[in-house]
C-alpha cells in the first residue's frame, strides 16, 4: 500500500486513542500531506486526500497557523510554515549526529572519507563526515551546500526524480562547471541519472574537484532524502576499488536505513 493510501486509511479509520492524541496524529498527517503537495494546498484537497470532514480539517489547521507551522496566504490556500524550518534544522543536525557511526564503519572498511548528504531545496548540503586516515583533503565539509549536477550525492538524491522535475530544478540553479569534467547539460546529467538507476549507484568522477571520485548511494527509505558517498583520490578510488566499495556502501545504507527506521509507539 502506498504511504498516501496508509495515512488516508489511518486518518478516516482514527487510531485506537481518541482526544488530544487522535488530533496530534491528525495534524501531522496533514502536514505530510502538503509537503507532498509541494507544500500548499487548499481546504477541500486536504479534505479529498485525508478523507476527514473540512470542519475537522478547518479546526486543525487554525490551530497549526496558531502555532506557526502552517500560514494562510492571501488566496486562502495553506502552506507550510517558518516554524517548521527550526525543527526541520534540528533534525537535519541529528541525523548527521545518527549516522556518524555508520560513516566511521566505511571509513575503516573502505580507507576513504565518508560523508552524508541531504536534499534541501535545489541544493545539496553535507550533514556529517568522517574523515580518512590519509592527509588529503577534499572540498567537502559538513554545512557545505553545492548544486547538485556536479556531485555523486546529488545525482544519487536525484535519480528517481522525474525528467521534467530535474529538468526544472537545473533550470533554476543553472549547472555552472567546477572542472572541465563537469556535466553542464540537462540531458547529460539525465542521462547520468540514467546510468545511476541501471548500476544502482552514483560516481562523481572529477567533477567537483579533479584528481578526486565520489561514489554514491542513497539511503533507502529514509525520513527525508539522504545519501551517503566516500571520497578519495582517483589514483585509490579506481574501477577496480569501486567493484569493492559499492556493495560495502549499499550495505551501510541498508542498516543505517534500519537504524532510522520510525518505531512503533512506546510501551
Amino acid at each position: 500500500m502506498p504511504p498516501s493510501d496508509e495515512r488516508k486509511s489511518s486518518a478516516s479509520a482514527g487510531p485506537a486513542t481518541t482526544g488530544g492524541v487522535q488530533s496530534l496524529e491528525r495534524a501531522f498527517d496533514l502536514l505530510e500531506r502538503m509537503a507532498d503537495a509541494g507544500g500548499e494546498v487548499g481546504l477541500s484537497e486536504l479534505s479529498a486526500a485525508s478523507g476527514l470532514p473540512l470542519p475537522t480539517i478547518h479546526r486543525l489547521m487554525r490551530t497549526l497557523v496558531a502555532c506557526g507551522y502552517v500560514r494562510q496566504q492571501p488566496n486562502r490556500r495553506y502552506s507550510l510554515g517558518p516554524r517548521l524550518i527550526r525543527l526541520g534544522e534540528s533534525a537535519s543536525r541529528l541525523l548527521g549526529t545518527w549516522a556518524r557511526p555508520y560513516l566511521a564503519r566505511l571509513v575503516e572498511e573502505t580507507g576513504e572519507t565518508a560523508n552524508m548528504a541531504l536534499l534541501d531545496g535545489d541544493e545539496v548540503v553535507y550533514v556529517a563526515q568522517v574523515p580518512s586516515k590519509h592527509s588529503m583533503r577534499m572540498f567537502t565539509e559538513v554545512g557545505r551546500r553545492v548544486l547538485p549536477h556536479s556531485t555523486g550525492v546529488g545525482k544519487a538524491l536525484l535519480a528517481h526524480t522525474p525528467d521534467n522535475e530535474v529538468r526544472a530544478l537545473l533550470a533554476r540553479t543553472g549547472m555552472p562547471a567546477a572542472t572541465d569534467k563537469t556535466i553542464t547539460t540537462p540531458e547529460g546529467f539525465l542521462a547520468a541519472l540514467k546510468e545511476v538507476r541501471r548500476l544502482g549507484y552514483a560516481v562523481d568522477d572529477n567533477e567537483q574537484e579533479i584528481g578526486v571520485r565520489c561514489l554514491a548511494v542513497t539511503v533507502p527509505d529514509s525520513p527525508t532524502a539522504a545519501a551517503i558517498s566516500i571520497s578519495g583520490p582517483a589514483g585509490r578510488v579506481t574501477d577496480t576499488a569501486t567493484e569493492r566499495i559499492v556493495p560495502v556502501l549499499q550495505q551501510v545504507a541498508r542498516e543505517l536505513s534500519k537504524a532510522l527506521a520510525i518505531s512503533g509507539p512506546a510501551a
